[in-house]
């Protein structure tokens, strides 16, 4: 008798557990820096991904939201930064070192 109660319960947890809409799993998404340049220019994510900028530049790079959601630390040669998307939205950015640098991050 002791089995059926403990099966009847297995059997409600998976039922239960089927019917729960899973969130996707955050991803980490890289954003190069080279040549001036952020790589790719435009990257979208979903909310709770993690974007990592890394510096393959012989020199100091920053990444800066024009709406200042987000600002790195200045960057050295062969160094990254990482940052956690939580607030949906579009945000472009720019190296506030080379401002000619300019990229965009969205976030869906």
């Amino acid at each position: 008798m002791l089995r059926r109660p403990a099966l009847a319960l297995f059997a409600g947890a998976v039922c239960f557990g089927a019917g729960a809409a899973a969130a996707p799993a955050a991803k980490t998404r890289t954003v190069t820096i080279e040549a001036l340049q952020f790589s790719p220019a435009s990257l979208e994510v979903n909310a709770g991904d993690t974007v990592v900028w890394k510096n393959k530049d012989a020199f100091p790079h920053n990444a800066t939201a024009d709406n200042k959601a987000f600002r790195s630390v200045d960057m050295q040669s062969g160094r990254s930064w990482t940052f956690k998307a939580r607030k949906k939205g579009v945000f472009p950015y720019v190296c506030t070192l080379h401002p000619t640098m300019k990229a965009t991050l969205i976030v869906k």
